[in-house]
C-alpha cells in the first residue's frame, strides 16, 4: 500500500467518525429540546419520556432541523401555547451547544 492509500483511508475513518459525533450531538440537543417542550407542555413524567422519543424520531423525517422545529411548533400549536418561532430557534441554538460541549 502507498501513503496515498494509507491518506485516503484516513480520511475516511475521519470523516465517519465526525458523521457519527454529529448524529450523536444531534440527538442529544433532542433529547435536551424535548425535555424543554415537554416542561412547556406540562407533560407528566411517564408522558415526557414518550414525548422525547417522540421529538428524536422527528429528527429522522427530513435531513436538517425543520422536522424537529415542525413538530415542536405544531405541538405548540395544538396545545394553544403562544411560543415564538425565535424562542424555539434559540432553544434549539442553546441546547446544541450544550450537547456539544458534552461531546468534545
Amino acid at each position: 500500500m502507498n501513503s496515498f492509500d494509507d491518506r485516503e483511508k484516513s480520511f475516511e475513518k475521519k470523516f465517519a467518525r465526525d458523521e457519527e459525533l454529529e448524529f450523536k450531538i444531534n440527538a442529544k440537543r433532542n433529547k435536551y429540546l424535548g425535555e424543554w417542550a415537554a416542561s412547556k407542555l406540562g407533560k407528566s413524567n411517564e408522558d415526557k419520556v414518550i414525548y422525547i422519543q417522540e421529538v428524536i424520531k422527528s429528527d429522522f423525517a427530513e435531513p436538517g432541523d425543520d422536522d424537529v422545529f415542525r413538530k415542536i411548533q405544531n405541538d405548540f400549536k395544538k396545545s394553544e401555547l403562544n411560543i415564538a418561532d425565535t424562542e424555539i430557534k434559540e432553544q434549539m441554538n442553546l441546547l446544541l451547544e450544550r450537547a456539544k460541549k458534552e461531546f468534545l
